[in-house]
């Protein structure tokens, strides 16, 4: 699991004042290419509750999805084990 800083949604208001929500809508997820297990992998929040979608949201996602690629450590080729002879099993004398 990759831990970045907290991602944060925000929400615009019908005054046009900005606040903060506790988390993503699934729409939001699906616009950015995102599943509910990748949302989780990466540390974003989900909030189910919400139905709206959020074009700047949407935006911060794929940002926060690219660096998180970015960041994630790609991984090493597993190297085999050198190939040992293996001996024949005994059979037991009965």
């Amino acid at each position: 699991m990759v831990k970045m800083h907290h991602i944060v949604a925000t929400i615009t208001k019908r005054n046009g004042k900005k606040s903060t929500s506790r988390g993503f809508s699934l729409s939001e997820l699906k616009k950015a290419c995102l599943t509910k297990q990748d949302a989780k992998k990466i540390g974003v929040p989900l909030d189910l509750k919400r139905k709206s979608t959020h074009d700047e949201n949407v935006d911060t996602l794929k940002m926060h999805t690219e660096k998180a690629k970015a960041e994630a450590k790609p991984k090493a080729p597993k190297t085999e084990p050198e190939a040992t002879e293996k001996k024949p099993k005994k059979k037991a004398k009965s």
